[in-house]
């Protein structure tokens, strides 16, 4: 199980040649779980490597996980954690056979407990951009047990909002994960951007 109000770093990039550098670069600054998403066919090298090199420093995760098979491959690579973006129940499964933690995706009420009940132990609300801080906490109202973690539409101005509202934690992309700053290997700059998202997070 993933530290509660410790942010998840998404890294969807088109390339992963520096996945190393950056993860460490988050690591310095506070941010300790690392998802790597299957939109890029390198993710499972580049959770290989950040396994590799991190150690038990981060929890290195793998997301848009869609299928029992991404899933098997996954936890193979090393993935210590899958994530889908939407309620994928065989995926769930697989997790759950190889005691490996699923943060299912949802986006509706219903979607959100059928993922629960599933034994998705987090939920990923997602995208949550229109629906607000509000949303999670009107749904942990009636079901005050589920671990939202609310993605798509969280930056550095409303993290914060989230936590207060109830969300276990959250997920942030490009807020930390800068495509301009990898370029410039300007690691330094985003382990600044990470620990604000911690601290943030940690100040609720």
């Amino acid at each position: 199980m993933l530290a509660p109000r410790m942010p998840i770093a998404i890294i969807r990039l088109a390339d992963l040649s520096q996945a190393v550098p950056l993860a460490q670069a988050l690591v310095n600054g506070g941010l300790t779980a690392i998802e790597f998403t299957l939109t890029n066919n390198d993710a499972l090298g580049a959770i290989e490597a950040a396994r590799a090199a991190l150690g038990d420093a981060a929890s290195i995760g793998a997301g848009t996980i869609l299928t029992a098979q991404q899933a098997h491959d996954a936890i193979a690579a090393g993935a210590q954690f899958l994530v889908t973006p939407t309620v994928r129940k065989d995926v769930v499964g697989e997790g759950r056979a190889q005691n490996t933690p699923v943060i299912c995706g949802a986006f509706t009420p219903s979607e959100i407990l059928d993922a629960w009940q599933a034994g998705a132990p987090m939920i990923k609300v997602f995208p949550v951009r229109s629906l607000g801080p509000s949303f999670i906490k009107d749904v942990l109202g009636p079901l005050p047990d589920l671990k939202l973690v609310p993605t798509g539409g969280v930056d550095l101005t409303n993290c914060a909002a989230y936590i207060r509202a109830g969300a276990y934690t959250v997920g942030i992309g490009g807020g930390v994960v800068d495509p301009r700053l990898i370029a410039a290997q300007d690691w330094v700059q985003i382990a600044q951007r990470a620990r604000s998202f911690v601290e943030a997070c940690a100040s609720v």
